[in-house]
């Protein structure tokens, strides 16, 4: 089998598809939210990222590559657990860019944990607030911004409907992705609004290999894929952009498994 690049930066070749809209990638310095802003790029749109301050270098790599496309690259470094953050956030991408047209809603924390005595206040805190309550807040302070034809996109995961153990709350809030984006899809749609989600298998990112999988597990991950490997981000990259473009004009509601194979009778 051929070798899958990493990130997507010497693959994905656009077309225009997106030409002259602006995005918001959250979690866009690292992993699919960079194969997307990139590939966004390459298909004409300017692009803004969100990222942990902390994960600075990442992100300048990512908006020098927009920036090479001949696209405006906005940095936005936060912490999106902070409600006061991620309303500034969607503001200062709004300011930059001149306005908004596609929402990608995708940074997300995940940590494993064997048994539930294990999973700490903490832990289900900071799982919750990363993925469920950032979702709200920025799609909550971005909707207002986003014209007749624009695109919401959510990232779920496989574990949705087939739960790992290990993953009590990352499983719950990806679920709770999943109904969260349905329901906000019959919303929008009275204001030419799309809301789609997306649900990736297994992956290769860095949640992997941070703490989102046991260290034996992380050396034999996607292993149970139909491609006896994990997918790469440049894989799923194309998924966002149908989504976020005029040809995914009639999908809405929809869940858009990309899983290798998993959970696939």
């Amino acid at each position: 089998m051929d070798p899958v690049p990493d990130h997507g930066e010497t693959s994905y070749r656009g077309s225009g598809k997106l030409k002259g809209r602006k995005a918001l990638i959250t979690g866009g310095d690292s992993g699919i939210g960079r194969a997307a802003a990139i590939a966004f790029a390459r298909e004409g749109a300017d692009v803004a990222i969100s990222y942990l301050p902390e994960e600075k270098s990442d992100a300048q790599e990512v908006l020098k590559l927009i920036e090479a496309e001949g696209r405006k690259a906005v940095a936005l470094p936060g912490d999106i657990t902070n409600e006061d953050w991620c309303r500034e956030m969607v503001a200062t991408a709004v300011k930059e860019m001149g306005g908004l047209d596609i929402l990608v809603i995708n940074a997300g924390h995940q940590q494993s944990r064997k048994d539930i005595s294990e999973v700490s206040t903490d832990d289900f805190d900071k799982t919750m607030k990363t993925n469920l309550y950032a979702m709200h807040w920025i799609a909550q302070a971005a909707i207002p911004y986003l014209p007749a034809g624009a695109s919401v996109i959510t990232t779920a995961s496989v574990v949705a409907y087939e739960p790992m153990a290990i993953l009590l709350d990352y499983v719950t809030t990806k679920a709770g992705i999943v109904a969260y984006t349905k329901a906000l899809a019959k919303q929008l749609l009275e204001k030419g609004i799309r809301a789609n989600v997306v649900a990736p298998g297994p992956f290769w990112t860095p949640l992997q290999s941070s703490g989102g999988q046991p260290p034996e597990a992380v050396m034999k991950f996607g292993s149970e894929s139909q491609y006896g490997r994990p997918g790469q981000p440049v894989e799923i990259a194309p998924v966002y952009v149908l989504l976020a473009s005029q040809e995914g004009s009639f999908i809405n509601g929809e869940v858009f498994g990309v899983t290798g194979g998993v959970g696939v009778a």
